[in-house]
């Protein structure tokens, strides 16, 4: 078979891009949920609002007060769980899980020696890489949903579910809150896809997932850090985290919109950002591994 020959025939048999990278992107999902370690990292994110559910059904009860806090008002309806738990894991929890799921993305693929074979199939970098941040975002999006789902149902079970008193007073039909739930595990996945982005780049720059890991950890965790200290007010606005709060202004009546909005143009700037700089390094990466 001459050389011309060979090549149509691989035209022929080579599957569509799109259909191809729909399976490579199922590939990599299926990985992301079957590995043992994610695995005990969603029972983890899951743990911690059933922990404040039963810490709330169990304690003192308090006046809310119609204050801001939602913690301070899950005992009147069990939606607040769920949003009081999204509140505490988005500080730490969730970018760690975003953290060891960017480790994986190429760093851990070139730590196991199967970055090489991926790249031999064959599949473009760009496609590679675009499927593995794909992922990542998909990764983050079940780990945001497991915490509101998990407060939703360990709520509902506590203290019941019903309309739904927003922070602004005015109260909702609970079909209404369940929709606005919705929205703020969007927001707050779109500011986890950010960070995603910026474990992306990590990832590509080194071969050692742990290292990976803990880079991005320690990013998240000095943006926190930066964004308390009120000397530094100048910097909050660029700090991808400043924004991540904002989510319970849907929770108002109207919502605002306006921080919500900025952080979205702060991801996604840390997107285009950091996902180029993760694109450029990785399209010259000598891969050997």
């Amino acid at each position: 078979m001459s050389a011309s020959d060979q090549a149509a025939r691989v035209t022929l048999d080579r599957p569509s891009v799109v259909g191809a990278s729909f399976r490579l992107l199922r590939s990599e999902l299926r990985l992301i949920v079957g590995r043992r370690r994610n695995q005990a990292g969603l029972l983890v994110l899951a743990a911690v609002p059933i922990l404040v559910a039963v810490a709330i059904k169990f304690s003192a009860p308090r006046d809310g007060g119609g204050g801001a806090s939602f913690l301070a008002q899950a005992a009147s309806n069990g939606i607040f769980v769920a949003l009081g738990a999204l509140t505490i894991e988005i500080a730490l929890f969730l970018p760690l899980a975003v953290a060891v799921l960017s480790g994986d993305a190429i760093a851990g693929e070139a730590n196991l020696g199967t970055l090489r074979y991926l790249l031999t199939v064959p599949v473009h970098r760009t496609r590679l890489l675009v499927i593995k941040y794909a992922s990542l975002v998909v990764g983050a999006l079940i780990g945001v949903t497991v915490v509101a789902a998990t407060g939703l149902v360990i709520g509902g079970l506590l203290f019941g579910l019903g309309p739904v008193t927003l922070l602004s007073g005015d109260q909702i039909p609970l079909v209404n809150g369940l929709a606005r739930l919705g929205l703020a595990v969007l927001y707050l996945t779109a500011g986890l896809a950010a960070l995603a982005a910026i474990g992306l780049l990590v990832s590509v720059l080194t071969e050692q997932p742990i290292a990976a890991m803990i880079a991005v950890t320690i990013v998240s965790t000095a943006m926190w850090i930066l964004d308390s200290i009120p000397q530094l007010s100048w910097l909050h606005p660029w700090l991808l985290v400043h924004y991540w709060p904002a989510f319970a202004d849907v929770f108002r009546e109207p919502m605002f919109l306006e921080q919500i909005g900025r952080g979205l143009l702060v991801a996604l700037a840390y997107v285009v950002v950091f996902g180029g700089l993760a694109w450029a390094r990785f399209g010259q990466k000598d891969v050997t591994s």
